[in-house]
């Protein structure tokens, strides 16, 4: 994505900038594996950032081979198998229409996310489209990456409801950013972000209300 690798240059600066020691994981380096490690680390980053693509298959129980991929759906039954994130090698493995699970595939999903130890985490960023859904079960609520990642001990989340646009996710990010002191309400500096995202984009709501913050 042709935004990506700036959102992380500008959001690394700013929180430099805040007093953060920033550790940046790109292109062959953001696998499965260095994720992974996090959860073995003495104490999980307090922020996580992750900007690339995320996926969300719907189910579908006429399909019989268990690739993860079959033309935007899954024979998998379990939501969390359907729902995750691209990471160094994602590609590949989606044009395949990836064996699930494997060790560093690429494509990181909720199930995997699920036993990890994120305890030290205040907030986790997932910069990608449809990061927020997942399937709805009645009595349970939603199963996608927001269950893993709470799961995972994650405190709080900025998701997204359906595909956003490169460009200006990167603006919302960095505005978000700029506004967050830390120390003061995460929920502030998100609102204020949108807001002036809205200023901008005041006929283009695909550009900001996507975005939502769960605490």
């Amino acid at each position: 994505m042709p935004s990506s690798k700036r959102e992380i240059t500008s959001v690394s600066a700013l929180l430099k900038e805040k007093g953060c020691q920033v550790e940046v994981f790109s292109g062959r380096q953001a696998t499965e594996t260095a994720f992974r490690d996090l959860s073995a680390r003495k104490e999980s980053p307090f922020i996580l950032h992750i900007s690339t693509h995320g996926f969300y298959l719907p189910y579908d129980p006429d399909i019989k081979n268990k690739g993860l991929n079959q033309e935007g759906k899954s024979g998998y039954y379990n939501p969390l198998l359907r729902t995750g994130l691209a990471l160094s090698g994602a590609s590949t493995a989606w044009k395949d229409s990836a064996s699930l699970n494997l060790p560093d595939d690429g494509l990181l999903t909720a199930y995997e996310i699920f036993g990890m130890s994120l305890l030290n985490t205040e907030l986790v960023v997932l910069s990608a489209c449809n990061t927020g859904l997942g399937e709805i079960r009645d009595g349970e609520g939603v199963y996608g990456l927001q269950r893993a990642f709470r799961s995972a001990g994650a405190r709080n989340m900025i998701m997204t409801l359906a595909e956003v646009p490169d460009k200006e996710t990167a603006e919302f990010m960095s505005l978000f950013y700029q506004n967050w002191k830390l120390k003061t309400s995460k929920r502030k500096a998100f609102i204020t972000a949108q807001w002036e995202m809205v200023k901008r984009y005041p006929k283009e709501p695909e550009k900001w209300a996507y975005f939502v913050l769960v605490e």
